[in-house]
C-alpha cells in the first residue's frame, strides 16, 4: 500500500510540476524551482518511508505526518484545478475541431493546442492562467487551518457534559457521574505535558465510575511505554472499565494473518490495561452494586460493519444479565449498536472509533463531519426505541496530528431515571 501511495504521489508531483512550468512565473523556469521542488517530494515520501518501517522518535514521525498530509492535500487541491482547465482546454479544442471546415483551420487549432498556455491578452490574463493562479491560493488556503489544527487544538481537551436518562435505573445509581474517553492512540502522541494536563482534567470531575472504549494504541503495545504512567492516574471509586478497539489488535502492523509475534503484542495490550488498573472486558460482564440495587455493565472485543474486525460476541457478553434492570455497554465501533445492540435489551452502549473525521463543527445545537457520510452516529447522543447510543470523538489522534472543530472529549455523564 505504502509503494502504491509512493507512485501515485510521484505521477501526481510529475503532473503539477510541468503544468507549473507552463505557466509565465518566472521562478518556476529556474534549475531553483526544480531543485526545491522535487528535493522537498523525495525527501518528504522517504521520511515517510522511515517513519512506516523503522522507530523513530514520536516527535520526528509527526512532524513528517504532518509535513505530508498538509502537502499532500494541497497538492490534491491543485490538481483538480488543474484537471478542470484541462478539460475545459480539451472541450474548446474539441469544440473547435468539429466545427471547423477547412484542413487549414483544423491544422491551426492544432498548432495552438500545442501551446502549453494561450497568450495572455493584452487588457488582462488568459483562463487559464487565471485558474492556474487561482489554484495556487487555493491550494495554499488549507495550510492555515490545519497547521492550526496541529498547534492549538491537538491537545485542546473538552468537557462534554451529558445528561443521560434510563428509565430503570436503581434508585442508588442516581446523580452517578459517568466518565467516558476513547481512541487515545498513543503512538501519535508527541507531548507528554499536554496529555497528562488531560488526564488532571477529567480526575478534576471526581467522576464515580470511568469507561475506556477502545484503542489504546495504533499498532504496537510498547506505543504505551513513554505514557502508561500518565494513564494509571485514572482511577474511581467505582472502578476504570475498558475494552479493545479495532487498532489494538495489530492488524495494522502484522497483518491480518495469525502470527507468534502478533499475537503476543495482543497480549501485551491487554496486560497494559492490567497494569494501569483497568478492567479490560473481553466479552464479558460485571454487575455493580450499591447496597441492595445492581445494575450491569457490559464489554465487547471490536465489532464493526464493512472491513473493520468483528471479534466481539455480545451474546456471550450478556450471559448472567438477564435480571439485571439496567446495562450498559462499552463497544468501540458505533456500527455496532444498529448491526446487534439494537435487538438486545441493552440500555445505553458507549463507543468512540470515528473522531468526528478530526474535523468538522460541533456547537451546542449543530455539529457536522464529512463523519457523517460514512457513520449514520458519529459524534454525540442518539436514540431509538429505549436504547441509546452515545459516540465519544475520541481523547487522541490518528494520521493527521491535529482536529480542526472537533476537539479532543472528555465526556461527563449524569445518570438519571427522570
Amino acid at each position: 500500500m505504502l509503494q502504491l501511495n509512493t507512485v501515485l504521489l510521484f505521477i501526481l508531483d510529475f503532473y503539477i510540476f510541468f503544468a507549473l512550468r507552463a505557466t509565465n512565473i518566472k521562478f518556476v523556469k529556474t534549475k531553483w524551482f526544480t531543485y526545491l521542488w522535487w528535493g522537498y517530494s523525495i525527501a518528504l515520501l522517504v521520511g515517510l518511508y522511515i517513519s512506516f518501517q523503522y522507530s523513530i522518535p514520536l516527535m520526528y514521525r509527526s512532524i513528517i505526518l504532518v509535513a505530508f498530509f498538509m502537502t499532500a492535500v494541497s497538492k490534491f487541491i491543485f490538481a483538480a484545478v488543474l484537471i478542470i482547465d484541462d478539460i475545459r482546454r480539451g472541450g474548446v479544442w474539441l469544440s473547435r475541431l468539429f466545427s471547423a471546415t477547412k484542413k487549414t483551420h483544423i491544422e491551426e487549432n492544432f498548432e495552438e493546442l500545442e501551446k502549453p498556455l494561450p497568450e495572455v491578452p493584452k487588457n488582462g490574463i488568459s483562463r487559464s492562467d487565471f485558474l492556474m493562479k487561482s489554484g495556487i491560493l487555493v491550494a495554499a488556503l488549507p495550510m492555515l487551518p490545519l497547521a492550526w489544527g496541529v498547534i492549538s487544538t491537538a491537545y485542546d481537551y473538552r468537557i462534554r457534559r451529558q445528561r443521560l436518562v434510563l428509565p430503570n435505573l436503581p434508585k442508588a445509581f442516581h446523580g452517578l457521574k459517568l466518565a467516558q474517553i476513547s481512541d487515545v492512540h498513543s503512538g501519535s502522541f508527541y507531548n507528554k505535558k499536554a496529555v497528562l494536563g488531560g488526564i488532571e482534567m477529567l480526575l478534576g470531575e471526581k467522576p464515580d465510575m470511568i469507561f475506556f472504549t477502545g484503542d489504546l494504541v495504533n499498532n504496537v503495545a510498547s506505543e504505551m511505554r513513554d505514557y502508561q504512567d500518565i494513564f494509571s492516574k485514572l482511577h474511581a471509586d467505582l472502578g476504570v472499565y475498558s475494552t479493545l478497539g479495532n487498532h489494538d489488535y495489530g492488524d495494522y502492523y502484522y497483518g491480518k494473518e495469525d502470527s507468534a509475534a502478533k499475537r503476543k503484542n495482543l497480549q501485551d495490550v491487554i496486560d497494559t490495561h492490567k497494569v494501569m488498573g483497568w478492567d479490560l472486558l473481553m466479552d464479558e460482564n460485571r454487575t455493580l452494586k450499591m447496597g441492595a440495587d445492581e445494575l450491569s455493565i457490559v464489554g465487547v472485543q471490536n465489532w464493526g460493519t464493512g472491513r473493520f474486525p468483528k471479534k466481539g460476541d455480545l451474546k456471550k457478553a450478556l450471559m448472567g444479565t438477564e435480571d439485571k434492570p439496567v446495562k450498559l455497554l462499552l463497544s468501540h465501533d458505533p456500527s455496532h449498536w444498529r448491526a446487534e445492540v439494537l435487538d438486545t435489551d441493552v440500555d445505553a452502549m458507549f463507543a468512540g472509533h470515528t473522531h468526528g473525521m478530526q474535523f468538522g463543527v460541533r456547537g451546542e445545537n449543530f455539529q457536522w463531519s464529512p463523519a457523517k457520510y460514512i457513520y449514520k452516529e458519529w459524534a454525540g447522543l442518539y436514540t431509538e426505541g429505549k436504547s441509546q447510543l452515545y459516540v465519544n470523538t475520541g481523547y487522541g489522534f490518528l494520521g493527521y496530528p491535529g482536529r480542526v472543530g472537533i476537539a479532543p472529549e472528555i465526556t461527563v455523564f449524569e445518570l438519571t431515571s427522570v
